[in-house]
């Protein structure tokens, strides 16, 4: 089945195609689709697919599927292209995604792929991708998002979801969350009006989702408040208003919904519960940050499948890493997307330790994984402003540390402004 087969005198009806740099690496991709539709797909380059899709014999398409891997991050404009393209004939995307770094798949989710399979492709992936497709409404103009709530299209965003998961207890993750939410939703303040520049900062929320340890409320200096569990109790009845009721702003810049004042199961939520939340937040914000427990719960894959990077959080001890093999062994079990996970070592050596240094590079290499960001250690001003209930920024804003959620928020503000700009 070839791209020529489809733009001339292809009897049999073309359901679907693949899009890909060369589908002979994607052997698992070919087998499945002629497991699921037979002889009625073809494939398409990246270059033949941004003809034939201009055509009209493309309105016959049901999906496409574009195969990418790292050597095609240098073709994303192209690549991004074909997605907006097919999107607006009302086409279909399936992402299916080879060792693509977090950014470019970021970027790529971004334009609107309506489900994503990591590859090698797990078992049944593409068939439950497919019938996902046949059971969502045809996205019409100005449609909500798919498995959002009906009242989520009165918001005029469309956020992105960054959770925050400690590998192990202590390693700093609620403080990493809460400084980042702090930093994005800062980043514009401050700084002279450009003519390119947006004139506010975006707008942010923080998920506490630790039920029983959250630690947003006692960082933040923000009380804890009843609504929260009878919202969390009935996601099936939320509404924007109750959502609103349930944050709580700090320094009106940044919306909070903290941990529930008791102690509460963490099976409490369902996967369905954190769908209708998160969905209603990315509706309201341009970024959700979500502190996740230490604890991987039945809800974890749904928001992982929701995250657009997924942060997590380890330091330079065996207990990491040990826990980083459970976490890589317990995903790929599962067949989830373990590239979305952006490993981040805190508390990490000063650059004038090479002993410390060399120990870094050792652990990369043992796990197989890159260590995408080095953040140093707080020490006492972490504490501090911690227990003071204020972020970095306005406790101790010189100190190293706070420099580097800045940059970070930075980077992360400047990717969603520049993938905006382009949708």
């Amino acid at each position: 089945m070839t791209a020529a087969a489809i733009m001339t005198s292809e009897p049999a009806p073309i359901q679907a195609c693949t899009v890909s740099r060369d589908v002979s690496n994607f052997d698992l991709l070919i087998e499945d689709m002629e497991t699921e539709l037979g002889e009625s797909w073809g494939d398409l380059t990246f270059d033949e697919a941004a003809i034939f899709l201009s055509q009209p014999d493309a309105e016959q398409l049901e999906f496409i599927a574009i195969a990418v891997d790292g050597e095609d991050e240098d073709e994303l404009t192209k690549i991004s292209g074909i997605i907006t393209e097919a999107k607006d004939r009302n086409i279909r995307v399936i992402l299916i995604a080879d060792e693509v770094s977090p950014i470019a798949l970021h970027q790529l989710l971004r334009l609107g792929a309506d489900d994503f399979v990591p590859y090698p492709l797990p078992e049944g992936a593409l068939h439950d991708a497919i019938e996902r497709l046949g059971q969502a409404a045809p996205p019409p103009e100005m449609s909500p998002p798919m498995h959002a709530p009906t009242f989520a299209a009165t918001g005029n965003h469309d956020g992105v979801v960054l959770p925050v998961h400690g590998l192990s207890g202590g390693v700093g993750a609620s403080t990493f969350a809460m400084n980042l939410a702090w930093e994005m939703a800062t980043i514009h303040d401050g700084k002279k009006k450009k003519k390119k520049e947006p004139s506010t900062s975006p707008k942010v929320c923080l998920l506490d989702l630790d039920l029983q340890f959250g630690a947003a409320a006692t960082y933040l200096d923000l009380p804890r408040r009843e609504v929260i569990y009878e919202m969390l109790a009935d996601t099936e009845h939320m509404d924007k208003e109750t959502f609103r009721q349930a944050m709580l702003s700090f320094n009106d810049k940044l919306d909070v919904l903290t941990a529930p004042t008791d102690m509460l199961p963490l099976d409490l939520l369902s996967g369905e519960d954190l769908e209708r939340l998160i969905d209603m937040a990315r509706a309201h914000y341009d970024f959700v940050v979500i502190d996740m427990p230490s604890t991987v719960v039945s809800w974890t894959e749904t928001v992982l499948n929701k995250a657009h990077l997924y942060f997590a959080l380890i330091e330079l001890d065996m207990r990491s890493a040990q826990n980083v093999l459970r976490m890589q062994r317990a995903l790929k079990s599962e067949g989830l997307p373990t590239e979305k996970l952006r490993y981040v070592l805190n508390r990490a050596p000063k650059f004038t330790d090479l002993n410390g240094k060399a120990r870094v590079k050792r652990l990369a290499e043992s796990l197989d994984i890159s260590l995408e960001l080095l953040m140093s250690d707080g020490g006492k001003q972490i504490t501090q402003a911690n227990d003071h209930g204020l972020p970095l920024a306005l406790s101790a804003p010189k100190v190293p540390l706070r420099k580097e959620f800045q940059k970070l928020a930075g980077s992360l503000v400047e990717l969603n402004e520049a993938v905006e700009a382009a949708a």
